[in-house]
């Protein structure tokens, strides 16, 4: 798993580095428009040398034309790592025959095995299929078309505008829920539950936005706007509601990586979220539960982490909160008179447009 995992993320940094706009792209899409194939390695070391025969030295900087004109020989191109310079050209590669790979092509197999012997990416450019192939580890990714990824990226940013407005509306209700002290399981459930859904079609756009390169400057914009704030309000929800005890043997961090790792069906399913949360499922779903106070001190302008989280231990729950004075928020460390007035009108103001907002 960890390997799997390790293999998506070099992926991803091999996307970076041959997505449109940059030189390598422009060197690979000039071979494939000159009818060429051509096999690429992305690194250099002793294990790339050890398989390596024949061919030529070269050691030049790397350009887009240069790997053009070398691509019209037959042999691999090896680059350095960072894609700036072009060690050798014309080489006969010869990895581990034992090492399994389920591709029928000589070029394809051989950039699938060295791919899994070396560590570093390959890039296979067919000539007969007219496509690019990176292998990276066990994975083998083909690009595609800018237009038709693009079209893909705008369908998935329709998908999170629909699902961060039913996400403002849950979160809205749980903040006026939290005031009037009668949030259930199930009322956090659904936010952490629509949070996490978010979280996920953003990850999703964000491969998309990476593959495109210069082609996705304008769908940066967008879901950097649409997801402002989300990764933040995961972790206030956490804060807010995981149970004591399971807090002193679970990090913040773990539980979100859990919730992560919940199949597609678990996810839709309340009971199996509470249950991630540490707080019940089942018939535990319309049980009440109280905020700590985490998530409306955040909206509390000009108010230092370390400040919520005194004042948060100092009262130990919202209703607390919401009830004390300002001679009573002085007593913590570190709030004054002034930021005490401040802190004790933030939330009359949060608690007047959270009832206001559910009830007309």
């Amino acid at each position: 798993m960890a390997e799997r995992m390790g293999d998506a993320l070099r992926l991803r940094a091999t996307l970076a580095e041959i997505a449109p706009g940059t030189a390598l792209r422009d060197g690979l899409e000039r071979i494939l428009r000159g009818r060429t194939g051509a096999l690429i390695v992305l690194g250099m070391d002793k294990t790339v040398e050890s398989i390596a025969t024949g061919g030529f030295t070269l050691d030049v900087p790397f350009t887009a034309t240069g790997l053009r004109e070398l691509a019209k020989m037959d042999g691999a191109i090896i680059l350095d790592k960072d894609v700036s310079r072009i060690h050798r050209a014309a080489v006969h590669l010869m990895p581990d025959h034992t090492i399994p790979s389920e591709e029928t092509g000589t070029r394809h197999r051989t950039a699938d095995r060295v791919a899994r012997q070396t560590g570093f990416p390959v890039i296979s450019v067919s000539q007969s299929m007219q496509i690019i192939a990176a292998y990276v580890g066990d994975i083998r990714h083909v690009l595609e078309d800018s237009g038709k990824i693009l079209a893909r990226a705008n369908q998935a940013l329709a998908t999170l505008e629909r699902y961060k407005l039913r996400l403002d509306e849950v979160s809205a209700t749980l903040s006026a829920l939290e005031i009037e002290d009668l949030v259930t399981v199930r009322d956090v459930a659904v936010v952490a539950q629509r949070l996490e859904m978010v979280a996920r079609i953003a990850s999703e756009i964000d491969d998309y936005v990476l593959e495109l390169g210069t082609d996705g400057r304008l769908l940066t914009l967008q879901l950097e706007e649409l997801i402002t704030g989300v990764d933040a309000e995961r972790e206030l929800v956490v804060r807010d509601y995981l149970p004591t005890g399971k807090r002193r043997k679970t990090s913040t961090e773990t539980l979100l990586a859990d919730l992560a790792n919940l199949s597609p069906t678990e996810l839709v399913d309340p009971g199996a979220v509470a249950g991630v949360l540490g707080l019940g499922t089942g018939e535990l779903l319309d049980g009440a539960v109280a905020p700590r106070g985490y998530r409306l001190l955040a909206k509390v302008p000009r108010l230092p982490a370390p400040v919520v989280d005194r004042l948060v231990e100092h009262f130990g729950g919202l209703q607390q909160l919401l009830s004390a004075g300002i001679d009573d928020l002085q007593a913590v460390d570190g709030v004054g008179e002034l930021r005490a007035r401040s802190v004790r009108e933030g939330l009359s103001r949060l608690a007047e447009s959270s009832i206001t907002e559910r009830y007309i």
